[in-house]
């Protein structure tokens, strides 16, 4: 006799034999559910139908990318009248105080609105017409961990929904045969992915699914039985689940774990064709440079968020860390930008020509900004006073400019935006009310801006 199976093993043969199974249990037991109709409406109609969220992990620094600072270069190696003390504390004491750092890099102007852009990034400048740049964005985390977590759940001190979960509850999704809510490569490694793309208290069916290399974005996606042996199965193994659910219905876990079976029935057939690049054009490919081995990596991410995002994935996070240069920012942010820059022109080109940047919000930042003094000899410290984001389709004005920080780029001096206000401005472009959107947990009614957020009128079309 061989040892006795376990109950994974049990369940797997119930199953077909790893196949479905696998998957599922990859993706409920990794904080990983399925999408679920939302029994809301949008509160008014849309402006965007999904959002992709090109997260840039570490920080960029604003006065090295899209808010220039000429100003620097006359208080190089001089203390900056500005910062008496940094712009930021660590546990209550002042950081260390550098001298004024000007950017290494030249800039120009772009598009009609003459809009600002690094020489990093080059390609992403010849779509500045299409841009919707804010230099005012402001936040309260300072650590990456905590500044991850703001920026995608609204809190950095405790554990709250993701805006991804926050959306599929709010609307639903889409395409019932595939995740709503997808997470495509890792940000910063001291991020927590269970967190920052977790549902909370939310029920456990509207986490993030978080997706793997093109190879093998999913383990197990192939199908391994006969589909009506396996779909016989999956019936036996949805009736003693639900059976087991029956006297613990308020467990929402037990609910996503039966979704999340079907999901990964249905992902079979149409999540292998989703993640199949093989039959994008080489003009395609050659847009986002996957023919290149320095933006390969970054561009197959993108054209998969592309691909996903025209089949009805409600919210897509791209990350590509790590930005976070406290030394070496010449070779760390000039590899960075390399590697990101032609991917992410190479997305808005193809949503644009294909009629889908209408409605699709494609979104460019990371969790702070960077100081425009010195940490050591060539890096700069995080800020949480003042970074720029930028936005472009859905709904936002193109070719504009909001907000303004100092000379210096350390303190927003105008049009201040914070991470509240941008999360209720992101929710309404959306369609939904951030004061409106609420969950009872607790004995209080919980929303994505806490009691905070105002929709930011001026960046919309």
């Amino acid at each position: 006799m061989g040892r006795p199976l376990s109950r994974r093993e049990m369940l797997g043969q119930l199953a077909g034999g790893f196949g479905s199974v696998a998957l599922a249990g990859m993706l409920a037991d990794s904080a990983r559910a399925a999408p679920t109709v939302s029994t809301l409406a949008p509160h008014f109609k849309p402006r965007a139908k999904r959002i992709i969220f090109l997260f840039m992990s570490g920080g960029p620094a604003q006065m090295d990318t899209f808010d220039p600072k000429p100003g620097l270069a006359k208080w190089e190696g001089k203390r900056l009248p500005v910062l008496p003390e940094n712009t930021n504390k660590l546990l209550g004491k002042p950081r260390p105080l550098g001298n004024a750092f000007p950017s290494p890099w030249k800039f120009a102007k772009y598009g009609r609105a003459g809009i600002d852009v690094s020489e990093l990034f080059p390609n992403v400048a010849r779509c500045a017409d299409d841009l919707c740049l804010v230099r005012s964005m402001t936040c309260d985390s300072f650590f990456h961990a905590q500044g991850t977590l703001e920026m995608m759940t609204g809190s950095g001190l405790f554990l709250r929904p993701s805006i991804g979960s926050w959306l599929l509850y709010g609307l639903g999704t889409e395409n019932a045969n595939l995740p709503g809510f997808v997470v495509l490569g890792a940000a910063s490694s001291l991020a927590d992915p269970a967190k920052c793309y977790g549902s909370a208290f939310l029920p456990a069916a509207y986490q993030g699914t978080r997706v793997g290399d093109s190879k093998t974005p999913i383990p197990n996606l192939e199908p391994q039985k006969p589909v009506a042996e396996q779909r016989g199965q999956l019936d036996l193994l949805k009736q003693l689940n639900e059976l087991h659910q029956t006297p613990r219905a308020e467990e929402s876990r037990l609910d996503a774990r039966i979704k999340t079976f079907e999901l990964a029935f249905r992902m079979q057939t149409e999540a292998s064709e989703a993640f199949d690049m093989s039959k994008e054009t080489h003009k395609t490919t050659a847009l986002y440079g996957i023919d290149d081995k320095a933006t390969a990596d970054y561009g197959q991410k993108c054209l998969m968020a592309r691909r996903l995002a025209e089949r009805g994935v409600r919210f897509v996070v791209v990350n590509h860390a790590n930005w976070d240069q406290h030394s070496g920012l010449f070779a760390g942010h000039a590899k960075n930008a390399a590697a990101v820059d032609k991917p992410i022109a190479g997305l808005l080109m193809d949503l644009k020509q294909r009629g889908l940047l209408d409605d699709t919000l494609v979104v460019w930042g990371g969790e702070f900004g960077r100081t425009p003094n010195t940490e050591g000899k060539d890096g700069r410290d995080h800020n949480t006073a003042a970074f720029s984001m930028w936005m472009a389709g859905g709904g936002v004005k193109r070719g504009h400019i909001h907000g303004v920080t100092d000379e210096f780029g350390a303190f927003v001096t105008e049009g201040r935006i914070h991470t509240h206000d941008f999360h209720a401005t992101l929710l309404h472009l959306m369609g939904l009310d951030h004061e409106k959107l609420t969950y009872r947990y607790s004995g209080r009614d919980f929303r994505l801006t806490d009691v905070f957020g105002n929709v930011v009128k001026e960046i919309m079309a």
